[in-house]
């Protein structure tokens, strides 16, 4: 079998685990990995020193002997509203919070590492002579959307997602680093997908907390997904405010793309929102809003559930789910600064419900969240508080 049919038969076992693109790239020829190095001088990377792992600049740092890149993309666009298309909440309604779509289901690391596990297995079956694999789903130096750019399976866009012309930017990407030769998706010569961000700035004009300093560059310190997950301290003041609802992530320069206007979705049952019976809930939640029987989804929770977790039930709830990645104090920290965005109205049924719980955390001995739900406490009590627009 030669390098291409090599190739084609790889692409169609990864079709065949479902991933909704493959593709093939070179481990050398990745231009963008050499802005790598004045992105992390910028200070851009914030707190996450994980990307300072020197491999990221050369995958041939990662795996001696490396050949070749084999990339994945699985669409998670599950059939629900976008962050920007949810109608505004009524004064009666508990205030609610926004988990970005790539957590709403299993976690997506377990779910796509399975298939490219059983790929590699299903490769070592197929072909005779000795290779070296090694699959990575953001677990390890490979930056997976530059090699999905020199893999063919799209353009690096202005708030620097991958996307491709049919399936949009909801896309989880994977990749086997392996020592076994294939030929590239893209032949010797060709150029990646041309950019067809043309000159839309929709993505760069919604960001809430203006974090892309130019076109194509994202300073990770303002995004929110950042600060609601990755930063592990106290968010910076000046950036609170902007945050919205937001409690996990955030998916508004992908909701905002016209790429993603007719992307296409997804029915698989892992990445759905999750529900959660009433048992899953504290007994001071279920008093306080009077709602025992009602399930909780994590497509836009009640931030009074959230922030009545403990320790205990967060970990029980967001076990197998990405959204665990952001601790039980990250979410509840996160979940007080959406309160203190909420806008409830002093005369609403919701105000002295969500009043008298920030007042509680305020009172935490944990002076991460306690610091939170004084700064939305003061926030929601100010005479100042702006009414919730229409």
């Amino acid at each position: 079998m030669n390098w291409s049919d090599r190739t084609r038969w790889v692409c169609d076992q990864a079709r065949a685990m479902g991933f909704d693109l493959c593709g093939v790239a070179p481990v050398d020829g990745l231009a963008e990995l050499a802005n790598f190095p004045e992105w992390l001088a910028r200070g851009y990377a914030g707190e996450m020193n994980y990307l300072r792992d020197t491999r990221r600049a050369n995958p041939r740092f990662v795996l001696d002997g490396a050949r070749s890149l084999i990339v994945v993309a699985l669409n998670y666009n599950s059939p629900h509203p976008y962050s920007t298309a949810i109608a505004p909440q009524e004064d009666s309604a508990p205030p609610g919070g926004w988990i970005s779509r790539y957590a709403w289901g299993d976690d997506y690391h377990e779910v796509i590492k399975a298939k490219l596990d059983a790929v590699v297995t299903a490769m070592r079956a197929e072909f005779a002579d000795p290779f070296e694999a090694r699959a990575y789903v953001d677990t390890g130096p490979i930056v997976e959307r530059v090699a999905a750019k020199y893999a063919g399976l799209g353009w690096l866009a202005k708030n620097t997602c991958l996307i491709n012309q049919q399936k949009g930017s909801w896309l989880f990407l994977g990749v086997i680093i392996t020592t076994l030769p294939l030929e590239p998706t893209l032949a010797a010569g060709a150029a990646p997908p041309l950019d067809l961000c043309g000159s839309c700035t929709r993505c760069l004009d919604a960001c809430p907390t203006r974090a892309f300093p130019e076109p194509y560059v994202l300073d990770a310190r303002r995004c929110i997904s950042y600060l609601t997950i990755e930063l592990r301290g106290s968010i910076p003041d000046d950036l609170r405010s902007a945050m919205g609802n937001s409690v996990i992530g955030c998916d508004i320069c992908q909701d905002v793309c016209p790429w993603n206007r007719k992307a296409p979705v997804t029915n698989l049952p892992v990445f759905q929102p999750r529900s959660f019976c009433s048992t899953d809930r504290t007994p001071h939640e279920r008093d306080a809003n009077g709602s025992a029987d009602e399930p909780q989804s994590l497509l836009a929770p009640e931030l009074k559930w959230l922030t009545s977790l403990s320790q205990e039930q967060f970990s029980a709830i967001f076990r197998k789910s990405a959204a665990k990645r952001a601790k039980w104090r990250g979410l509840v920290r996160n979940a007080c600064v959406a309160l203190g965005n909420s806008n409830v109205r002093r005369n609403s049924a919701q105000y002295s419900q969500v009043v008298t719980l920030l007042e509680r955390l305020a009172s935490s001995e944990d002076l991460l969240i306690s610091e939170h739900a004084q700064w939305a406490l003061t926030r929601l009590t100010s005479a100042e508080t702006p009414a919730p627009s229409s």
